[in-house]
């Protein structure tokens, strides 16, 4: 099949390139933590740096392989980016963050979760903020009381299971 006259040959895809670049970041990171741990493969070779050598010669393979695709411009348009469900989720990612100690994790996770619910379409926020933090209440019930795992409490938790 030849090419048409009016099509226009594939530029490079710069935002692959970046991709592989930090796909080699990646894959050398976990070479060089992989040095750091002992090799005590004993007879069959195999130890506790084995696994991470293969995923991070994986992620070398995938980066040549990007970089291959890229220049050969293989990789399909991408439509216009949408910015602002983007900066929603990392808004709520980071008032979690912050709240995370003060206000505890089911008031925190709560924010995150209006948030996302917001990126992805869910304007009201004062319903999409009380159910989070009910469904994160849960959450932080069942791993805290059940699972006795350490998560933040806040005045919310404290008023439901107060610390005797």
């Amino acid at each position: 099949m030849s090419t048409s006259d009016h099509e226009q040959p594939r530029r490079r895809d710069t935002a692959a390139l970046i991709i592989a670049a930090g796909l080699v970041v990646i894959g050398a990171v976990m070479l060089w933590d992989s040095t750091r741990l002992a090799d005590l493969g004993g007879y069959s070779g195999v130890g506790p740096a084995s696994v991470p050598r293969v995923v991070g010669l994986g992620l070398m393979g995938l980066a040549v392989w990007t970089v291959v695709a890229a220049l050969r411009g293989d990789f399909p348009e991408r439509p216009p980016q949408n910015v602002a469900p983007v900066l929603w989720i990392v808004a709520g990612l980071a008032a979690q963050l912050m709240l995370l100690h003060v206000a505890g994790f089911s008031i925190a996770t709560g924010i995150l979760f209006g948030c996302t619910a917001r990126a992805f379409g869910k304007r009201n926020m004062a319903m999409t903020i009380p159910i989070g933090i009910v469904v994160a209440f849960f959450v932080w019930a069942i791993f805290s009381q059940l699972l006795m795992l350490h998560l933040p409490a806040g005045p919310l938790e404290q008023l439901v299971f107060p610390r005797g």
